[in-house]
């Protein structure tokens, strides 16, 4: 495994994601392979748990949602990789449902605690529930932190990077809940003299524009 990190510290937003290079359940990957789609790299502390197995199905059945918007999945788990694959067949034979993300072994560590999901002297690995949401230049633009015991929500995730496309495409904000469709908001005028020449309707203000949907 060959990653180039440079502190443990928890990632911010509007970081350019570490690259590494690591072995995954569909080869070797290095997520500069990702670069020109989005991504949601999200990360589980074991194989085998009732939560993280929850969650895989999740994503698997909607992989194709995620691919109608350009956007590849790609899990990491602390376990090896002949766990994963043992994880994967249960789950296809137990629930008939098949994974076909990669998910990258990480028995080392290095890339939770890479990215500050560990800290360096932690005990175990519970708090690696995390996952991010990388833009095409490699760059996280939204992260969700998840205790063990709480699923994550994919039609959220999925919410989210509509969401984030939107926005950079037609330069606009989203509203609480927003949907694709929806009508969107303007962004904020930071220029005073514009700021003052806005006449906004009936319901709104300066500073609170709606839009249609692009």
């Amino acid at each position: 495994m060959n990653a180039a990190f440079q502190t443990p510290r928890p990632l911010r937003l509007n970081e350019h994601a570490p690259d590494f290079r690591a072995r995954t359940t569909q080869g070797d990957v290095s997520l500069s392979d990702y670069r020109g789609r989005w991504l949601v790299l999200f990360s589980h502390p074991a194989d085998f748990t009732p939560v993280c197995t929850s969650e895989f199905m999740a994503f698997a059945q909607a992989a194709a949602e995620f691919a109608a918007l350009d956007c590849a999945l790609l899990a990491l788990s602390i376990d090896g990789l002949y766990a994963h694959l043992a994880w994967i067949r249960d789950i296809n034979e137990r629930w008939g449902v098949a994974i076909d993300f990669p998910i990258i072994e990480d028995p080392s560590m290095a890339i939770a605690q890479g990215y500050g999901m560990l800290a360096p002297d932690a005990a175990d690995s519970a708090t690696a529930r995390i996952t991010y949401v990388i833009d095409p230049e490699g760059v996280i633009r939204a992260m969700n932190w998840y205790p063990m015991e709480v699923g994550r929500s994919v039609p959220e995730l999925l919410r989210l990077v509509a969401a984030l496309q939107t926005s950079d495409r037609h330069a606009v904000a989203t509203p609480e809940g927003w949907r694709p469709g929806s009508p969107v908001l303007e962004r904020v005028e930071t220029d005073a003299s514009k700021a003052s020449a806005i006449q906004p309707r009936d319901g709104e203000s300066w500073y609170f524009r709606w839009r249609p949907c692009p």
